[in-house]
């Protein structure tokens, strides 16, 4: 892990978004596309301002998110409506979407369906990862019912998951799809958060989800 810390908030945004495009970028350099992975929440927002007007050919840049809520993206808690309002505008409105969210009840009903546009697109070439105070990032939750599977070495591409104290089910890529990417990126913002990150490392992994993607992690914090 190396952890990489910020003056403020709008320095961190700066830096992480020339990161990411550089990485993609690099990545467009020797393959036709490129996979960026990114995470909802309100911790991103200001990173997707800056990174949207990115010079690079986002037309070859298939974008989706770690997790999603299993809620319609017109939903005021779906990450997608995020994504479609803070990165897909300006010069990243060419990029392709990969949805995590289908109409059906429930999500078991069509992840073979979502998982068919996802496949061919791996491995993620740029991960960015955010982490909550009780250890949990993407839809890793502590607790959560499909939790081990989604851990496990054999885990599949999605997992279903249902977390304690959610009141919708959510999508989320495994844990061995998202330590696949070839660039691992985590924002972290304020002490509680770096208190937790701290406190994970030295927990077993079902109680602190967040460490089954350390390896190879590259931390941006600020307080």
């Amino acid at each position: 892990m190396n952890l990489i810390e910020y003056a403020d908030d709008e320095m961190l945004a700066i830096d992480l978004a020339n990161a990411l495009a550089g990485e993609l970028r690099a990545t467009l350099n020797h393959e036709d596309r490129a996979l960026f992975v990114v995470p909802g929440g309100s911790s991103p927002g200001p990173v997707f301002d800056d990174l949207c007007e990115a010079d690079l050919d986002w037309s070859r840049v298939d974008v989706m998110l770690s997790d999603e809520r299993w809620v319609p993206e017109v939903h005021v808690r779906s990450n997608t409506r995020m994504i479609r309002e803070r990165l897909l505008v300006g010069r990243a409105a060419k990029a392709n979407y990969l949805p995590l969210y289908a109409r059906a009840e429930a999500p078991e009903a069509v992840l073979a369906e979502l998982e068919s546009y996802i496949i061919p697109r791996l491995p993620i070439a740029v991960l960015l990862l955010g982490m909550g105070e009780d250890m949990h990032t993407a839809s890793l939750f502590p607790g959560a019912d499909n939790l081990e599977v989604a851990l496990g070495r054999r885990a599949p591409v999605l997992v279903p998951m249902r977390a304690p104290g959610a009141p919708e089910p959510r999508v989320t890529l495994s844990a061995r799809v998202l330590n696949d990417a070839m660039s691992k990126h985590l924002i972290l913002m304020g002490s509680s958060k770096r208190a937790a990150l701290d406190r994970a490392q030295s927990l077993p992994v079902h109680e602190a989800p967040v460490r089954a993607v350390l390896d190879d992690m590259n931390v941006h914090y600020c307080k």
